[in-house]
């Protein structure tokens, strides 16, 4: 940076040379390293090792450790430590991916954050300290808070609503100091860049030329590279005839970004889609033109140079300006043009957004299982080797999802399934390998095969003597219901001891032959349990729930008559439904004795898919004709009640003679028998949805509609880690769709007295489009005639059905706030149900189990705390940087196996400050006493977010803002004395501990 002082009022330009990687979107994983990726990295090393001067960024890490594992030579490998340590490549992010920030949960954003750290870190021991977010759709108030949780100095973005950034860019309001948590406000602050219209690709119109400009290898081609290495689209190359042209034109783009900015130094982002695959053609040509404006720097009033981010930034960081401050306002929803909302994708492909959450949670399950197993069992015969691959393919698959055209559902079909193929390979490992850690702990011989299934997903109805295991991946005592399929209602459950467990059985909603068994479970924190179903024995038996069928009303005719009003009741609710028109009619509180009007219905927004005759929806975009439409004239009702639970079957029908439904809800109502903890079960309502096929063109959504006075006031939360307020806004064109937030896992309304919670267990669109209203876009189904997405298969011919299943909580303030952080974790990671006979006629269980002693070793937390993480990464860099520097640079890094002494722990505070008067207070927890089931705690390590930093060696950069004129580093937290922390509001402590070798 010394070798360009600013002089005067020259500008200077940081050309950030990168290429970006859809990690899936049109085509593979596969496809995409076949054609081009690995060519960018294969070229790109070579073109920096021949000039000194050239720089280049690297981010998404999957690619990059595709390309180091399968086609790197020795060489190769040589130059990328050379070049990293020279300061010439830079990862930056440093993740598996660039995640999604819209509909991705935060344990899924740090997972695949702190996969892609660990590699670099053990590989190169490279810490990546910047952000570059330019394609996510709109920006999240979690993401700058995990960044500076990671130890990063500045967060980059890009894509945010087009009014908003016009305004900011003619205001010089592009940076700022985003305080994205308040809770945690400016110690996890951190310096963020909006990148300007231009965005991340280089400007490509040319005055003289008419073809694109900067892109001197063209565009990549698909299946194959071509033979002669002629691409489609090459920039004229740079001669003396054109070179003074090309200057001018490069200048006046760094002259215009630079009025933009209130420092005279210009992030000038030189790369695309798909970039640098021939990096040879790219530099030779940049050369030149870099040469020969520094050689004109008088005359152009520009000097370039080839950058990293962390160049720039350092150049902007170094003029010690002071910022202004952002709150925790997020960047959602993001349109580019007045119809142009992109909030379709909050709901597209709902059956991936589910199963990537599915595979998240079981991920979560199979980790502290095993990190148990390996503690608690050191004798055990399972390979540990082998289970930890098991785990990778996990990780590395839901790592991967969170693309930003992942589990965002804009991606082809063939990349869909891609996704859904890596998730359910991992989802098979990791049942597969929780299956054999029970039949190891229970010395059982495989009796035939041994089958899993979580929740009642995969086959397995028990019919003999079958044990069920149930894991509860909480650390808290749970109690719950799980569900499993049987072929016959006379059924018995009994538990370790053989005492008699609550359950009920009735016919299955799905099929005619078999029946839905419900299972009273009470497990405490990371623990499981044995229960074992056997048909009728003459003792006690499951309850059986009864069937009343109502007639099937029209709801056109309902409205001239007399109410019929029956009501559904437990402890804490009583639902009353309208026996004329078999809707829901009101719920009552019972606690308060608080009445609210309470209807539900399907509607379908109708959209246009001929750009000829208007804005269209795709899977980005959500742009409705008109108002949403009702879509039943006639509903049936069906009440299954029983002494555990009420089921409520609603089918809706287009008319009142159709044979076939679209839409169906079942409504669960539990009543917890005395003697169980029925707090979280009671107060809460289940409801799974059954939709479609839909019709084409067609949006569904669930519209709950309340005489709560909200003033159309919406709460949804940020990535399941903090709630933002949605006030509706009016806008001159598409105010529906501009008016749709995405839901992770909570949203709620509310009037003075009374909160509706809803809590998902996928991503969805929500909005308040009325008064006392919510509603939830449960599915799409679109194709519309706009080349762009025809010519990339991106049209959203979706006809699956969809189950989505949310839980609603309907109460005072006081009540749902200590209620809905620990209910929307509860329904996030449902007990793991793992069954399959056990041989012989009675196991011989260890004698822990048959004291029922399995309390002693479990884990809990309070209430207010979530336990994030328990895992072994198998990581085997030495937590000493110094250290871990020093073997690299001798390269002497540890090869072999992983390292299963090292436990990854994570614990996060689930409540703001002020949010409750007893929950959001720091608490403090004493990871010895909390681990003592596992092992001895020897030594605890407290570290950054993804692990790679020792926490009292992390210093942030502190950009000066108004607040705190002063520059200075940050430092966090205080270190753990004794192994006993203070967890404050809405902080996530990560730490490594190890454990006395048994």
């Amino acid at each position: 940076l010394a070798l360009l002082p600013r002089a005067g009022g020259e500008l200077r330009a940081f050309v950030v040379a990168h290429s970006h990687m859809d990690v899936g979107w049109v085509y593979t994983v596969q496809e995409s390293m076949h054609a081009y990726a690995a060519n960018v990295y294969t070229t790109v090393i070579e073109e920096l090792m021949k000039g000194k001067q050239r720089k280049f960024i690297a981010v998404e890490q999957e690619f990059f450790r595709l390309w180091w594992d399968m086609v790197a030579t020795d060489t190769q490998k040589q130059q990328v430590h050379q070049l990293l340590q020279e300061g010439r490549l830079e990862f930056v992010i440093g993740g598996q991916v660039m995640h999604d920030e819209a509909v991705t949960l935060i344990d899924d954003q740090i997972l695949q954050l702190t996969e892609g750290h660990g590699f670099l870190y053990e590989t190169f021991g490279f810490r990546p300290q910047f952000s570059w977010h330019v394609d996510p759709f709109g920006a999240s108030a979690t993401t700058p808070t995990l960044f500076a949780l990671a130890g990063f100095n500045a967060h980059l973005i890009s894509r945010i609503d087009y009014d908003l950034k016009a305004d900011m860019q003619k205001n010089k309001k592009l940076q700022f100091v985003w305080q994205g948590s308040p809770s945690l406000s400016e110690r996890q602050e951190i310096f963020t860049h909006v990148m300007d219209q231009y965005s991340y690709c280089t400007p490509s119109q040319l005055p003289f030329s008419n073809r694109s400009g900067f892109f001197w290898n063209g565009f990549a081609t698909f299946p194959d590279p071509p033979k002669d290495g002629v691409y489609p689209n090459m920039s004229l190359p740079v001669t003396d005839a054109n070179l003074h042209a090309y200057a001018q034109t490069m200048v006046a783009n760094i002259k215009e970004r630079a009025a933009w900015f209130r420092t005279g130094d210009v992030l000038w982002p030189w790369g695309c889609d798909k970039q640098f695959f021939n990096a040879s053609v790219q530099y030779s040509n940049m050369d030149l033109l870099v040469d020969y404006i520094n050689k004109h720097s008088a005359e152009f009033g520009v000097t370039v140079q080839y950058a990293t981010v962390s160049d720039y930034f350092q150049a902007v960081y170094s003029r010690n300006l002071t910022w202004e401050i952002r709150d925790s306002q997020d960047f959602l929803p993001y349109s580019t043009e007045p119809f142009q909302a992109w909030t379709g994708f909050y709901t597209s492909r709902s059956t991936l957004k589910g199963i990537a959450r599915r595979a998240s949670s079981l991920l979560y399950a199979g980790e502290s299982f095993f990190t148990q197993y390996v503690r608690k069992h050191p004798e055990g015969s399972i390979c540990k080797c082998k289970a930890l691959k098991q785990l990778q393919s996990l990780r590395w698959a839901v790592s991967e999802v969170q693309h930003h055209d992942g589990i965002t559902g804009t991606e082809s079909p063939k990349v869909k399934d891609m996704y859904m193929n890596n998730l359910m390979y991992g989802i098979f490992n990791v049942k597969k390998l929780m299956a054999s850690i029970i039949f190891d702990i229970n010395n059982a011989k495989k009796n035939g095969e041994v089958y899993s299934s979580v929740y009642t997903e995969g086959s397995g109805k028990p019919d003999v003597d079958q044990y069920v295991v149930v894991y509860n991946p909480l650390a808290w005592n749970i109690t719950t219901f799980v569900t499993v399929s049987v072929s016959n209602e006379a059924m018995s459950v009994y538990d370790e001891l053989g005492h008699s467990v609550p359950a009920q059985v009735q016919s299955s909603v799905e099929s005619q032959s078999t029946y839905d068994l419900y299972i009273l479970v009470e497990i405490s924190g990371l623990s499981y349990r044995k229960y074992s179903i056997k048909p009728l024995d003459g003792k006690q038996s499951a309850f059986v729930g009864r069937s009343t069928k109502y007639k099937r009303r029209e709801l056109t005719r309902a409205d001239q008559q007399s109410q019929q009003l029956f009501p559904v009741v437990n402890n804490c609710y009583q639902i009353v439904f309208d026996q004329n028109t078999n809707l829901m009619h009101s719920i009552t509180e019972r606690e308060t004795n608080q009445t609210v009007q309470f209807t539900q219905e399907f509607l379908e927004y109708h959209v246009n898919g001929d750009t000829k005759k208007g804005p269209i929806s795709d899977n980005y975009l959500f742009a409705p004709n008109a108002s949403a439409v009702p879509v039943s004239k006639a509903v049936g009702l069906e009440v299954m009640s029983g002494n555990l639970m009420t089921e409520i079957r609603q089918y809706f029908y287009s008319n009142v003679t159709s044979q076939d439904y679209i839409y169906a809800v079942y409504t669960r109502l539990y009543s917890v028998p005395e003697g169980y903890d029925g707090k979280l079960l009671c107060h809460r309502i289940e409801q799974e949805y059954s939709v479609g096929p839909l019709e084409l063109n067609r949006e569904a959504v669930l519209r709950t509609s309340t005489n709560l006075n909200t003033r159309q006031l919406l709460y949804t939360d940020n990535n399941g880690y903090q709630m933002q307020k949605r006030p509706f806004k009016a806008y001159v064109n598409n105010t529906v769709a501009r008016n749709y937030y995405p839901v992770v896992q909570t949203a709620y309304i509310e009037d003075d007295a009374t909160r509706l919670m809803l809590l998902a267990e996928r991503a969805h669109g929500v909005s308040s489009q009325g008064n006392g209203q919510v509603e939830v876009m449960l599915h799409r189904r679109l194709w519309n005639n706009l080349q762009w997405d025809l010519n990339n298969n991106l049209t959203l011919n979706d006809s699956s059905v969809v189950r989505p299943v949310i839980w609603l909580i309907l109460g005072t303030k006081a009540v749902t706030n200590t209620l809905y952080r620990m209910s929307g974790l509860a329904l996030e990671h449902r007990p793991v149900v793992v069954f399959g006979a056990l041989s012989g006629d009675k196991p011989k269980l260890p004698r822990r189990l048959q004291q029922n002693s399995v309390h002693d070793s479990s884990v809990t937390v309070p209430p207010n705390l979530h336990l994030q993480t328990l895992s072994i990464p198998g990581w085997r860099y030495s937590s000493n940087h110094a250290e871990q520097v020093r073997s690299i640079r001798m390269g002497k890094q540890k090869q072999g196996d992983a390292d299963f002494s090292r436990v990854l722990l994570r614990i996060r505070h689930l409540y703001e400050v002020g949010e409750d008067p007893v929950l959001s207070k720091p608490v403090m927890v004493d990871l010895k006493s909390l681990l003592k089931g596992l092992g001895s705690v020897m030594a605890v390590e407290e570290r950054s977010l993804t692990g790679t930093w020792d926490v009292n060696t992390l210093e942030r950069w502190k950009w000066k803002t108004a607040q705190y004129p002063g520059k200075r580093f940050f430092n966090s937290s205080e270190a753990s004395e004794d192994c006993i922390v203070t967890v404050h509001p809405k902080e996530i402590r990560t730490f490594f501990v190890y454990f006395q070798v048994q």
